[in-house]
């Protein structure tokens, strides 16, 4: 194999210009330093990739197929070094983020999106769980960072970044008795089965005696779906199954905040470093 990238690239520009000498113009090269690159990618391949019977030279049915293959490998041969020069750079080779189930999946998945174009070398893992899964992927080094609702303290081995918060609320089935008031009064919620999200130690704000807990926001948005219950809940996991918010003149909730962790001692990639900037703005605009 003796054809080289730059007689790749001379064919196929040659194809894109629609003639051997609008290449060389383009380039700023010389025409007979283009026809020559062509001709011996000719001879190194064995084959004819242009008819040049007539005025104008074009693609014989070989070079349509070997148009095609050219283009795919120079595609490559690109993102081979561009993959090269991101190391190069101090660029993380892989990345692997944990991300808590109830965050807003409108704010991780630009996120992503702008994550894929950023770092286009980046091979990224992700993991998706409850707050406390999360924490325990990065403890266990399964993740490098995670993004998480606050849920009380972490393991001392772990650093914490406030990036953001996000609005919660009372919430019902519609249907559901307490839906069907204007509003709702602490010693009603008190007289129905309230819902709980409990990870480890740290539980939602108990206001009912009569209470089911789950580790789970989405299990216990479902239980609430059934009429099982009321609950306390970030908006964004209420807003997807449709529920009807509870107004409550003398209660208010905080906004529920999302903080990125990592392992202490850690100095973060710069795709860590920029997804924790990019997820402060994405919360804020949610």
């Amino acid at each position: 194999m003796e054809w080289t990238l730059d007689q790749l690239r001379q064919f196929v520009a040659a194809v894109d210009a629609g003639s051997i000498s609008a290449a060389a113009r383009r380039q700023g090269k010389a025409q007979s330093a283009v026809s020559s690159a062509i001709a011996l990618l000719e001879v190194d391949l064995g084959v004819a990739l242009f008819d040049r019977s007539g005025r104008n030279i074009k693609l014989t049915p070989v070079g349509e197929v070997m148009l095609l293959e050219a283009r795919e490998f120079l595609r490559q041969a690109q993102g081979l070094n561009q993959r090269a020069q991101s190391f190069a750079g101090g660029e993380a080779a892989r990345l692997t983020l944990a991300v808590d189930e109830a965050l807003p999946y409108p704010a991780v998945a630009r996120l992503l999106r702008e994550l894929a174009l950023r770092f286009p070398a980046l091979e990224l893992s992700l993991l998706n769980g409850s707050a406390a899964e999360v924490a325990d992927f990065v403890l266990r080094r399964r993740a490098d960072l995670a993004f998480q609702f606050d849920r009380g303290e972490v393991a001392s081995s772990l650093s914490q970044k406030h990036v953001g918060s996000v609005q919660q609320g009372l919430f019902a089935a519609r249907g559901h008795a307490l839906s069907l008031l204007a509003s709702v009064s602490r010693t009603e919620l008190a007289q129905h089965r309230q819902l709980v999200t409990q990870i480890d130690d740290f539980a939602d704000l108990l206001l009912s005696p009569a209470v089911w807990r789950s580790n789970s926001v989405y299990v216990i948005a479902a239980m609430v779906v059934d009429m099982l219950g009321w609950a306390i809940l970030p908006i964004n996991i209420a807003e997807y199954e449709n529920l009807q918010e509870l107004p409550c003149s003398d209660l208010v909730l905080p906004r529920l905040s999302v903080r990125m962790l990592a392992l202490h001692g850690q100095t973060p990639p710069a795709a860590a470093q920029w997804m924790e900037q990019r997820m402060r703005a994405l919360l804020q605009e949610a």
